[in-house]
Order: structure tokens, then sequence, then C-alpha cells
């Protein structure tokens, strides 16, 4: 079945209308989306959209403690230190050693807040001791069950996860799903059935799923 086949996750013109009325990020970070151009897969960043979004929530929650899982070249990692308390710090988890502290190319703020850390990521998350409010899932499909069981203990009562891709371009409701989104609709169910939490699945860029700890 062709891509375009798929059911769209949200109208091209409705989707237009909203890039159109909505604040863009900052333009230290609208560069590094430009900068990773050139290195191709440019459908890993968030992108202006989703970033804003993620600026948005950290802007509201105010976290002290950010986990995000899958760096990529830090966009993401940038959108959420906007709301970052001054003496609060990110880890973000990458498993490309290639791409590390590819974000310090551009000149912003004080990024000394952000700890990147190479490796596999749910070895990463199971050795950390830290309490997280807000964290960001972004990284391998079929493991973000793993992901969210390690995390969910670390995260504070009233904490936040964002999911991002969770409804893989329409996939997901389709009889043509992928293997990747098998894993996210296996997640996306999980999430569900968790009484731990309560969550809301926004049909928004590739979908996100936010999910609350009770």
């Amino acid at each position: 079945m062709e891509q375009n086949k798929y059911p769209h996750i949200t109208d091209p013109d409705i989707q237009a209308y909203c890039n159109k009325y909505s604040t863009s990020v900052p333009e230290y970070i609208q560069h590094l989306g430009r900068l990773t151009e050139p290195i191709g897969n440019t459908q890993m960043l968030s992108g202006n959209f989703l970033g804003q979004f993620l600026s948005i929530i950290s802007l509201m929650l105010a976290p002290k403690n950010i986990l995000e899982v899958g760096s990529f070249t830090g966009y993401g990692a940038l959108c959420l230190q906007r709301g970052l308390q001054p003496d609060g710090q990110i880890i973000t988890l990458e498993k490309n050693k290639e791409l590390k502290g590819f974000y310090l190319q551009v000149e912003g703020p004080d990024f000394s807040n952000i700890h990147q850390m190479i490796g596999d990521a749910a070895e990463i998350i199971d050795g950390l001791n830290q309490t997280f409010d807000l964290v960001f899932i972004d990284a391998a499909k079929r493991q973000y069950i793993s992901y969210y069981d390690l995390i969910l203990p670390k995260l504070r009562k009233g904490g936040v996860i964002l999911a991002d891709n969770v409804l893989w371009k329409g996939k997901v409701v389709t009889d043509f799903n992928d293997n990747l989104g098998e894993g996210l609709d296996a997640f996306n169910q999980h999430v569900f059935k968790d009484e731990r939490v309560e969550n809301i699945i926004l049909p928004i860029d590739d979908g996100v799923n936010l999910i609350f700890k009770k």
C-alpha cells in the first residue's frame, strides 16, 4: 500500500493553518534544524510545530529534571530546556556516538545543564537514580514499552511522559501496519491499561501520547 494511501493524522489544510498561527521556536533552535539537513534523516527532528509543543509543556511544568530518550542532533532537548528551572538538568540519551554534542554548534543559552549520555537507552535508564518531572521518548519504537516500564518508577507523582510517533503516519489504524507501528500500537494499549497513569493521544505531528502519573 502506498504511503499516501494511509489516513492523514491531520488534514493538511488544518495543519498548515495551525503552523501559520503557532509561535515558532527560537531562531537558534531553527538554526540547529538547518545544520541537521546535510547529515540526512531530518524526519527524525522534532521540527518546529512539535518543538513548540515540547517547549510549551516544559514552560508550563517548569521541570527540574528532564529525561529525553533519543537525542538525535539535540533539537528536542533545546526545546525542552526552555522551561527548565535555573538549577535543573536535562539528561538526554543517544546511541549514535557520532552525534554527541551536535547541538553545541549553535549559539544560544547556556547548554551546560544538558547532559548527553551515549549508549543503550534501556541500560542507561536502568542505572539512573534521579526522579524526573518530564520525560520525552523518541527512540527505538519497538522498545517503547521497555523504556516506559523503566521510567515510570523514576517519574514523580504528577510528572508527565511525552511519547512521540505513536500514530506512526496513520498506519496504526490500518490493516497494513508495519513492525514498528505494531510496537507503537502495543505501547499505546499498554499505557491505556496502566492504572497508575492517565493519558491522552494527541493527533498532532506523527501522534503524541501524553501520559500523566497519578
